[in-house]
């Protein structure tokens, strides 16, 4: 990649919904781009089209209009084969409703994403480890997600996101579950990925999360402002 080139360019992009004879916009034109290693916050209210936005970037929602462009990959000019091999690769996600497996533990939960990859178990469970040492898990490995509280839990989640080693990571309200305190501890830690090296997006409504990110897009009624 030259140095010329950002990372994630989003050229153009609409993305409209019908309801019946009923056009919206969820995107309406949005033009933009982030570098290697920013830390983006997407701000907006509900409903402003910011989900629908971290979507389209994480190659699962494609757009009406519009080209993304990662790494110099047209994202909806790829085969859905090659979008899924895009998304294993590059992306890490990370929801506000965690999504963990409630059977599986900790580091089975965090270990899901290892098993297209032809590792050995053993590879698989030192990889898996070793974010979950990074989020500051250690101790509860084995344990089971409903004996975690929803910040740990979001922890698993962000573990389970970076076992990869993605080099982008696209959050969805990460804190939107979380008291206050637990939001600043989730966003430390995002923020010492993001040091290490990750290209983090988060999109969230609470304008306190700003201050972490090298910076902060405004989405509203579909459109982008800086």
């Amino acid at each position: 990649m030259t140095h010329t080139d950002h990372l994630i360019e989003i050229k153009g992009l609409g993305k409209d919904y019908f309801s019946g004879d009923t056009k919206v916009s969820a995107i309406k034109k949005m033009d933009f781009f982030i570098d290697d290693e920013e830390f983006i916050t997407i701000m907006g209210q509900s409903g402003s089209g910011k989900s629908t936005l971290l979507a389209a970037m994480g190659a699962l929602n494609q757009p009406t209009r519009g080209r993304i462009i990662v790494d110099s990959l047209d994202l909806y000019a790829l085969s859905n084969e090659q979008r899924a091999d895009f998304r294993s690769e590059y992306i890490g996600f990370v929801f506000q409703s965690f999504q963990l497996i409630p059977y599986l533990t900790v580091l089975e939960n965090v270990k899901l994403p290892l098993a297209v990859t032809s590792q050995k178990n053993k590879i698989k469970n030192q990889m898996a480890l070793d974010v979950i040492d990074r989020v500051g898990l250690s101790e509860k490995a084995h344990r089971l997600p409903d004996q975690l509280s929803g910040g740990e839990q979001e922890r698993v989640a962000i573990a389970r996101a970076i076992v990869k080693k993605p080099p982008i990571i696209l959050a969805d309200e990460p804190t939107g579950n979380l008291d206050s305190s637990t939001s600043q501890e989730i966003m430390m830690l995002l923020k010492s990925l993001n040091m290490g090296g990750y290209t983090i997006v988060v999109v969230t409504h609470n304008a306190d999360m700003k201050t972490y990110a090298s910076r902060n897009i405004k989405v509203q009624d579909g459109e982008y402002y800086e």
